[in-house]
């Protein structure tokens, strides 16, 4: 009988060494990226989605960009003044916290702002996003659906039943209310009608000069990274 490959034994020793080889070339591609580089941003995200941070990597091709893997990126950049690969790059590290990027370009603080201000999108609210409006469904014909969803919106808590081969809302229906953290089916109410509650953007919390060394904070205070050694870091990679 021939030997299953579900059976093959995979050496822990070389998926760990496999891991940090990773770490590693991340760690020289962030500091040659502080070589070659003239400003470097740390951003924050608001309502997280790949596509659309994939529309602005394609936009910025002339920049680079990495998120995620934020303990190893303050391995490249350094914790204190005693380990920082260039003069006062631990205060960047200091922003590497929960979901968080790095920019670098040679754009201009300005140009930078200005992108950032303007680009913002809507997208489907997901559970655990709070809404941001009150929605009520009127009672009525919902002729945009096929009857055979009407089982799938009745189990979603939707009032529903066919009338004459038609899906019907059979009352008025508050999907929710501003401030509610959304549920699962509320979240799918919402996409199903079309509403759009989450607004995609992205903040830029500080930045750094590499001709001068200077830093500069945009954002909040600066907050001590102690406090956050043990946040869950194993985001996506760049």
């Amino acid at each position: 009988m021939p030997k299953s490959k579900r059976d093959k034994k995979i050496s822990l020793t070389k998926t760990a060494k496999k891991g940090l080889e990773l770490k590693q070339k991340l760690i020289e591609e962030l500091r040659k990226c502080v070589d070659t580089y003239r400003n470097l941003f740390i951003f924050s995200v608001a309502n997280m989605r790949n596509n659309k941070l994939k529309d602005i990597r394609t936009a910025w091709k002339h920049s680079r960009f990495f998120f995620g893997k934020n303990k190893v990126m303050v391995v490249a950049l350094g914790k204190g003044e005693t380990d920082e690969y260039k003069d006062n790059l631990h205060k960047v590290s200091k922003y590497l916290r929960g979901e968080v990027g790095v920019l670098f370009t040679n754009k201009t603080k300005d140009e930078v702002q200005e992108y950032f201000n303007h680009f913002k999108e809507m997208d489907y609210a997901r559970a655990g996003n709070q809404a941001q409006m009150d929605i009520t469904l009127d009672e009525g014909p919902l002729e945009q659906f096929p009857h055979s969803m009407e089982p799938q919106l009745r189990q979603l808590g939707l009032p529903t039943a066919l009338k004459k081969g038609v899906v019907t809302l059979l009352k008025d229906h508050e999907v929710c209310k501003e401030g509610d953290v959304l549920t699962p089916e509320q979240a799918r109410i919402l996409k199903l009608f079309g509403i759009e509650m989450a607004e995609f953007k992205v903040q830029i919390k500080c930045m750094w000069n590499s001709e001068t060394g200077e830093f500069e904070n945009w954002g909040e205070a600066e907050e001590s990274m102690q406090d956050n050694e043990d946040d869950n870091d194993d985001d996506d990679a760049e």
